[in-house]
């Protein structure tokens, strides 16, 4: 049986050069709309998949991302963001790109298509066992993420995937395999576009069930975030006024700017409470 890669087949949509604006905006976000439905169905295989990374996590492993191109920047994003909104170490979610960190700005011609240099660029990470692993390719087909996973198989270390066409050879690499069929692009292969948002769509999914199943937030609320702004100290300082009832706003500021987070500078008052 040949696969078929539905994010390869033709646009719906005709003549988009000739499409009045209004028109060429309304349809893209048509076709944007249907990202979540398709995202909807893959919930059982997203649980599936954010467990496991849980039970590695809460046992004390870390979370790789691999991916190329698009995939691998959506990688980059949500790893980076781990930190600083959560509070969890760096180092904790990482995201490995092919072609290294210049191709977050710029194509690197080839690198996806090196099958054995993502399980190099891991092994660079000291990837043990007690990791766990996922692919990231749109098509899923890309060399350099399949060859990660088959070699992270071969070692002992769990894999996911998360794709946008059925039955792709990631997925077939994937010990919790994801599969988010959004169909054609708005212009013909451009997995930026559905593709792209399905994964980025995924991913917040992932991580944001992980960190909560790690403790990182309390009711509904990002308790561990990093103090990196003025923005960031003022959300921080209503929140510790909210939680432990102080009035006076600059003296919760001064108590959260002391202890670092939300949740330390809450427990240190409950203890002088005491």
């Amino acid at each position: 049986m040949v696969f078929e890669k539905i994010t390869e087949q033709d646009s719906h949509y005709r003549h988009l050069e000739k499409m009045e604006l209004g028109k060429l905006l309304a349809n893209i976000n048509l076709e944007d709309q249907t990202v979540a439905a398709s995202v909807a169905k893959a919930i059982p295989d997203i649980t599936r998949l954010a467990e496991a990374v849980s039970d590695k996590m809460l046992m004390g492993g870390r979370l790789f991302y691999i991916g190329a191109g698009t995939s691998g920047r959506l990688a980059v994003v949500d790893a980076s963001e781990c930190p600083p909104t959560y509070g969890v170490p760096y180092g904790l979610v990482n995201a490995i790109i092919a072609g290294g960190d210049r191709a977050i700005t710029n194509a690197v011609e080839f690198a996806e298509d090196d099958e054995r240099q993502g399980w190099l660029d891991l092994q660079a990470h000291r990837i043990s066992p007690a990791d766990v692993v996922i692919g990231i390719a749109a098509s899923g087909t890309t060399p350099y993420v399949i060859g990660a996973l088959n070699a992270c198989r071969r070692h002992g270390i769990t894999t996911g995937s998360i794709a946008c066409n059925p039955g792709s050879p990631v997925s077939e690499a994937a010990d919790y395999p994801v599969e988010v069929v959004v169909g054609p692009e708005f212009v013909t292969g451009s997995t930026r576009m559905k593709s792209g948002t399905a994964q980025k769509l995924v991913l917040n999914m992932i991580s944001t069930s992980v960190m909560i199943q790690l403790g990182r937030v309390e009711d509904n609320k990002m308790v561990n975030m990093q103090l990196s702004n003025e923005k960031l100290i003022e959300r921080g300082t209503k929140m510790l006024m909210e939680k432990t009832g102080i009035s006076d706003h600059e003296k919760a500021k001064a108590q959260l700017l002391e202890h670092g987070s939300v949740r330390k500078a809450a427990e240190a008052l409950k203890t002088n409470d005491r």
